[in-house]
């Protein structure tokens, strides 16, 4: 403290008894134009201080001073006049100042003052950034198809990679001797997958036309990842189904045991109700545009689809393009290319799609597909009902920790508010990084998720496998449902339904074999977060697998009240 009062002492301004001398300057070149930049204190005592000025410029001086004084003096007059003037219009009476309340009352009436005011009132709200639809599409087919070829050429079309980049993955795959390789390098980053040529994770990108902004999930097509393309199709709105148009490989793709038939069974069985079969390599040697080969994939195919529940003439598309080199994706082809193909391009069968019903305003659920840390815990996933904003609290299921959202980040973009169907990470506190696993849910701290042991479901029985070609109770299998992969077992078969009439048979039945439809429960060792089927069809529906194969489709129906788990 001394020092402190030490220091202050010193300071001129907390001596009154100090007089500050004016200061000492030489106004030799004052002119009389600079009288109001100059305290009018400090002219006398300036002129005075100059003492040995010569005596041809004393009488100059003189003059100067008193045209100095003479011009503060009229600006003091001027102010003056200036003071009494705003007197007297202070108490003038109120008529006039007539003008001032017309110009207020006139104010609120001008046409754009209320628009303005609701315009800007409602993004501050619901600040979602782009009010474009989104929508999410996933590429599924056999192994080298094109997938990531179509998905690198979308990306370059859509200028979401520059000219130097694709110059780099040209030398890259030149020098692997895999020159048809390089579209694919965009989407498959790792150099196992280029190494392999074959993509092993869902690859994820970002591109966007005029109306719709997209999001690309590049599944893989062999069969060792098809859990990989599973957790890529639950997250798709649209699915481009790609066929090789190449002799030969459409057959291997489509005959029993191809990628073709399982990755459109489950594409339908992961709620992807639009399909886009895009018929690739179109420009093949072995093809060449023909509308023949066209024709006769299509023919084959559409069967199929039915079988798997899709309406071939109001859900399903087919279009002829070449994934390495662009053709009918962007623009429409010429018809020197391509004579007999009137239909539209890529791009505008994309745009075309319609969005599927979300509900905004419905409880809030996220599946989440991935963690990691970064400035706290950040969660990914898709929203499939309801809708986020900055400040929320939320809860994460199943281990009912209400977490609030930091921040919210859509694409690289980080936003206020999301709606339904929209891909985000969210940055959340009130939880560790380490607590949380994919298939974990962010719902509403209202209404969470329910979340069970067990649950009862109607099943599909596709295909069994040879060595066990009885489905009974006691069977087990892998459970794939939204982003939740489990080890499940069938605890009993309930009833069968009849495949005519969709009714319950009445007989009991013990076990089942392939093609039959029947109610089972089901039991996990660990809770999971599901919803049933006619609630949220998109959390209500899964797949079984066994030994890397899908034995059954499902839909979630009841949840059996058992002790110790909760649920809804």
């Amino acid at each position: 403290m001394s020092d402190l009062q030490d220091s202050s002492a010193d300071h001129d301004w907390e001596h009154e008894d100090k007089i500050i001398e004016p200061p000492k300057f030489a106004f030799s070149a004052l002119s009389a134009a600079s009288a109001e930049f100059v305290p009018k204190q400090y002219l006398k005592v300036a002129l005075e201080t100059k003492t040995e000025v010569p005596k041809a410029e004393q009488a100059d001086t003189e003059h100067i001073a008193t045209k100095l004084e003479e011009n503060l003096n009229l600006k003091d007059e001027e102010k003056q006049a200036e003071a009494t003037e705003e007197e007297a219009e202070k108490a003038a009476p109120p008529a006039a100042s007539t003008p001032e309340p017309a110009t207020t009352v006139e104010e609120p009436h001008a046409p754009d003052a209320v628009p303005e005011e609701e315009h800007h009132e409602e993004p501050k709200e619901e600040d979602a950034g782009d009010s474009r639809q989104h929508l999410n599409v996933v590429f599924i087919g056999h192994v080298d198809a094109g997938k990531s070829t179509i998905g690198g050429q979308i990306l370059y079309l859509s200028d979401m990679v520059d000219e130097r980049t694709i110059q780099k993955y040209e030398r890259e795959a030149k020098d692997k001797n895999r020159d048809s390789w390089y579209m694919a390098y965009i989407m498959d980053t790792n150099e196992e997958e280029r190494a392999k040529g074959k993509t092993v994770e869902v690859g994820r990108a970002h591109f966007e036309t005029e109306k719709t902004r997209f999001t690309i999930l590049d599944a893989p097509g062999h069969k060792n990842y098809v859990p990989n393309m599973i957790s890529g199709a639950s997250q798709a709105d649209v699915g481009v189904l790609v066929i090789s148009a190449r002799k030969g490989e459409f057959e291997t793709g489509f005959e029993r045991g191809g990628q073709t038939r399982e990755h459109a069974q489950l594409a339908k069985t992961l709620g992807v109700s639009k399909l886009l079969v895009v018929v690739n390599k179109m420009d093949d040697p072995s093809v060449e545009w023909s509308k023949e080969r066209f024709d006769e994939i299509e023919k084959k195919i559409v069967p199929f689809l039915k079988s798997c529940g899709y309406n071939t003439k109001k859900d399903v598309q087919f279009l002829p393009i070449s994934g390495l080199f662009g053709s009918n994706m962007k623009e429409r082809m010429t018809k020197s290319t391509c004579p007999w193909w009137d239909g539209p391009c890529l791009f505008e069968a994309l745009d075309a799609v319609e969005l599927p019903l979300r509900d905004p305003k419905g409880s809030f659920r996220m599946p989440l597909i991935d963690k990691f840390r970064d400035m706290g815990t950040v969660v990914m996933g898709k929203i499939e009902s309801g809708s986020v904003r900055r400040g929320d609290t939320l809860m994460v299921m199943p281990n009912k920790a209400q977490v609030k959202v930091v921040t919210v980040y859509r694409d690289n973009d980080e936003v206020n508010y999301a709606k339904p169907g929209e891909n985000l990470r969210i940055r959340i506190s009130g939880v560790e990084e380490e607590d949380i696993i994919p298939g974990f849910v962010l719902s509403s701290v209202n209404r969470p998720i329910p979340a069970v042991l067990e649950f009862d479901a109607q099943l599909q029985i596709l295909e069994l496998l040879d060595h066990k070609a009885i489905f009974t109770a006691g069977y087990k299998a892998i459970l794939h449902i939204h982003s939740v992969v489990e080890e499940c077992e069938i605890m009993g078969l309930i009833h069968q339904i009849d495949p005519k009439t969709k009714k319950p048979i009445r007989k009991k039945v013990l076990f089942v074999k392939s093609g039959a439809v029947v109610v089972v429960r089901i039991q996990v060792s660990q809770l999971i977060c599901v919803e049933k089927f006619e609630d949220f069809p998109q959390l209500g529906r899964f797949t079984l697998r066994d030994e890397g194969k899908t034995v059954a489709i499902g839909k979630v129906v009841k949840f059996p009240k058992l002790e110790g788990s909760s649920q809804n």
